[in-house]
């Protein structure tokens, strides 16, 4: 099988093996980059270090051959690209919206190098049979009739991975993530959280209300919860500051000491 991790483009340099600095690493949700995370990356670069890749068949990273287009499979490519570009420094999962999922999925195969999960406009766990239904639809005609050519205009930089995110792969997450099988998994993975974990909505978020987020925060054994007034579905380019205070606070009160090797 071919490997899904080898060569890809925009791993950062590896850590020392002696180091012992945190890797947060930041996953966009369905159809956006790592263009998503610029503002809060911003916040937040000068105390801790950051990983905002795109994800496999978005932005501009293809998807290699051997990783198929689902929320399982894009989880272990999260987890085995931590351990190769961090292999001795504690991870922490930071997940927007679908990226959640993501890496809730991550989570269960990373070991004790998982140190927290930041989940940001993620939640559900309820299946909803007419809502998912729509969203399918919708997300299917956008692919089926988006402009790639606008992509090329100058200006376009905004909204340029929805333009060209792969079809296949854009297809696969939002079927994968919207069946009835997914959407009930979301409960017991955050309930095997053997990690702290931070909550956080936006109060006005039209795409993932805030009881949501509260709802599938509620599985998690040891979490937090904050709601940032005024502020929707993208808290990272609407209120970047705010965000960045509240992941900062929480990321001072981790444990983030990985466990010594057993002799």
């Amino acid at each position: 099988m071919a490997d899904p991790v080898k060569g890809l483009a925009g791993l950062p340099q590896a850590l020392e093996p002696d180091s012992s600095g945190m890797l947060l690493v930041a996953l966009h949700g369905w159809m956006l980059s790592s263009r998503l995370w610029q503002p809060l990356n911003a916040e937040l670069q000068q105390r801790w270090r950051l990983w905002c890749p795109d994800l496999p068949g978005f932005g501009a990273e293809p998807r290699p051959v051997g990783l198929q287009p689902s929320l399982a499979s894009y989880g272990r490519w999260v987890s085995e690209a931590c351990r190769r570009i961090a292999p001795h420094a504690p991870v922490v999962l930071m997940g927007h919206s679908l990226g959640g999922s993501i890496a809730l999925h991550a989570a269960t195969s990373l070991g004790p190098q998982l140190r927290g999960v930041i989940q940001i406009a993620a939640g559900g766990g309820v299946y909803q049979p007419r809502a998912f239904a729509r969203v399918r639809r919708g997300g299917s005609l956008f692919l089926r009739f988006r402009p790639g050519w606008l992509a090329e205009l100058p200006g376009t930089e905004a909204i340029r991975s929805p333009l060209l995110a792969e079809a296949r792969a854009a297809r696969g997450l939002l079927a994968c993530s919207t069946n009835r099988g997914a959407v009930s998994q979301l409960p017991a993975l955050t309930a095997a959280l053997r990690v702290p974990s931070l909550w956080i909505a936006g109060s006005q978020d039209q795409v993932m209300a805030p009881r949501y987020v509260r709802h599938l925060a509620g599985y998690a054994p040891d979490h937090e919860l904050a709601v940032i007034p005024d502020c929707g579905h993208l808290p990272m380019r609407q209120c970047p500051r705010q965000l960045a205070a509240l992941i900062d606070a929480w990321l001072e009160r981790l444990p983030l000491q990985l466990p010594s090797p057993d002799p």
